[in-house]
């Protein structure tokens, strides 16, 4: 025994200098570098190298708290391409001290990470970025307090507190407690993280039961102060706005950005709305060196793209060597390199079914024309085989509406969820298990091929008995052959239809008008023979915060709670329910 654990480390060792390529770059590496914060929290830092590196480099950084070892291998990339990367732990997260809030201190401790860095005698004085999703939220954090020697940041599926995380347009998840255990402790937690099996069975326990969701935390077995703080701001308010740069401070930024999301990605509102954002308030040259790119890529594939997602294949375009993009940004901005040959104009985005990348001068130019369908019916529009129209005509005076009826206590919608679906984006599923509570329209096949790009907007005069519920529209393809292509969705607590700040009760019995304005973005040309389908539903999932209608703090109701919604959406002359389709005319 004593002989093979003798030789175990010596094979280990022979296995991993056979990984070294000859004649590739060697790197060499700082463990335990501790990097003081203001207030004395020492934040654990490994850092990597080139081997023998003679002269200061610029330094790039991840901060994370998902524990800097799960990205080394980004690391030793961008050290074997020219640069000093650190992996940093946020406060409290792996070998860092001090207690991790999530969204709260990174932004100033990103400050003192960066100009700690911007004085070590390895770096030549300029920083940046990397990474996504929580570390993309971090990069606009971090530059919103404007530490000096930040000289770019390359956000990708950048979160953004108060709108896609911890809730989506005010709607909470049982994913926000899968993601605090994740992050809870000072350990990685990824193997319970990953277990889709365990976090299935809890929220479809909650689910079961009609247990408040306030409970989730108990449920799961792991009571968080965070997650309770969080149901006490159910909508975005000062404690979110903290979080993220405030108009002033994006009118300040000047440095280069290049933002990444995916056109599935979850995160792709957050992502917008910190670029719209600084559209809104930059400068015409801070904005003019705001580069955006969004592929046909789900969370992860604005890291490591792929060319299928959810049952969706893509062309071998979409897979974006980002590692090398990024390096020829990094290049660009902090070398003073060539500036990176795919950025041919300041908005790239993928057109799938077209399989090719496409460019525009800004976000708005991507359409060109707009496209109005009106929803109509003739039989039955609950019926998914029957179903409403869509249709360019307007509707007539004549008062018509398509109804259907949601019972929060009706459990047959999520008992039909599958655990864990891998064609997501195909399936069907759901549209064929609306169980009466959702109506659809569908339009009359396409004459020849065109190209939508951008976010739809849907028009809903709705008329329903409840102070509140939790409305969905998604939009699909169908194609020729009647297979299903999900191409973007929206949500909408109805209290808040005319403010995600400000809760308003529906007024019962009365016709309001509901505007579906977050679908999110979509690229695709649609084909010659292909008609589009449209749902309108009542949110009755596993995967979301319920909301049983009441009117009161949803988090804290049950199933004793429960009001049965019956949901009327008009459309007529008077009120013309309509789909508007963003279009690019050649």
């Amino acid at each position: 025994m004593a002989a093979v654990g003798w030789a175990l480390p010596f094979l280990l060792g022979t296995a991993l200098a056979r990984g070294q390529q000859a004649g590739e770059p060697t790197i060499d590496m700082q463990w335990a570098v501790k990097i003081p914060a203001r207030d004395g929290v020492k934040l654990n830092a490994t850092v990597f190298t080139p081997h023998g590196q003679k002269e200061p480099l610029p330094v790039v950084f991840t901060f994370t708290p998902y524990i800097g070892d799960s990205y080394t291998d980004r690391a030793m990339y961008f050290a074997k391409h020219g640069y000093v990367y650190a992996l940093v732990d946020v406060r409290g997260r792996g070998n860092s001290g001090g207690e991790f809030e999530p969204f709260v201190n990174e932004g100033q401790d990103g400050y003192d990470v960066v100009e700690w860095l911007a004085k070590q005698p390895y770096c030549n004085g300029k920083v940046s970025m990397w990474g996504g999703s929580y570390a993309g939220f971090d990069q606009w954090t971090v530059l919103k307090e404007f530490p000096p020697h930040l000289v770019t940041i390359v956000p990708a599926a950048a979160a953004h507190p108060g709108v896609d995380f911890p809730f989506q347009y005010n709607i909470f998840g049982p994913y926000d407690m899968q993601w605090l255990t994740f992050t809870s402790g000072v350990t990685g937690n990824g193997k319970l993280f990953g277990d889709s099996g365990f976090w299935s069975a809890k929220s479809r326990e909650m689910y079961m039961t009609h247990s408040a969701f306030q409970d989730y935390d108990k449920l799961v077995g792991n009571p968080s102060t965070v997650f309770q703080k969080w149901l006490m701001h159910p909508s975005p308010d000062a404690y979110y706005d903290a979080m993220v740069p405030n108009a002033e401070q994006y009118k300040r930024m000047s440095l280069p950005i290049l933002t990444i999301t995916g056109h599935y990605d979850g995160d792709q509102p957050g992502a917008f709305t910190f670029y719209k954002r600084h559209m809104q308030y930059g400068t015409a040259e801070a904005k003019a060196n705001h580069y955006l790119i969004i592929g046909p890529w789900d969370h992860a594939g604005t890291r490591t793209p792929k060319a299928e997602v959810g049952g969706l294949k893509f062309g071998q375009a979409s897979v974006l060597d980002l590692n090398k993009l990024h390096a020829e940004w990094y290049d660009w901005v902090m070398k003073g390199g060539a500036k990176p040959e795919f950025l041919k104009k300041r908005v790239a985005y993928y057109m799938m079914g077209a399989e090719e990348w496409k460019y525009a001068d800004n976000l708005e130019s991507v359409s060109n024309a707009t496209r109005t369908l009106y929803l109509g019916s003739h039989v039955d529009a609950a019926d998914v085989f029957r179903s409403g129209v869509l249709a360019e005509g307007r509707p007539g005076a004549s008062a018509v509406m398509d109804s259907w009826t949601y019972d929060p206590l009706d459990t047959r919608a999520g008992s039909a969820e599958p655990e864990d679906q891998a064609n997501s984006l195909t399936s069907e599923r759901a549209v064929l298990n609306l169980f009466g509570e959702g109506v659809v329209y569908h339009a009359e096949p396409f004459e020849g091929a065109m190209e939508i790009a951008g976010f739809p907007k849907l028009t809903a005069w709705l008329k329903m008995d409840v102070p509140d519920t939790d409305l969905e529209t998604d939009l699909y393809e169908i194609l020729p052959d009647g297979e299903s292509v999900e191409l973007t969705s929206a949500s909408m607590r109805a209290r808040y239809r005319e403010s995600l700040r400000q809760a308003k009760p529906v007024a019962v019995g009365k016709i309001e008008k509901y505007v579906f304005d977050n679908f999110t973005f979509f690229a695709r040309r649609v084909g010659k023979g292909s008609r589009l389908r449209l749902v309108v539903r009542s949110i009755n999932s596993t995967g979301a915060e319920k909301n049983y209608n009441s009117g009161g703090t949803v988090a804290a109701e049950t199933g004793r709670d429960a009001k049965t919604a019956h949901v009327a959406l008009m459309h007529d002359s008077e009120h013309p329910s309509a789909l508007e389709l963003p279009i690019v005319k050649p």
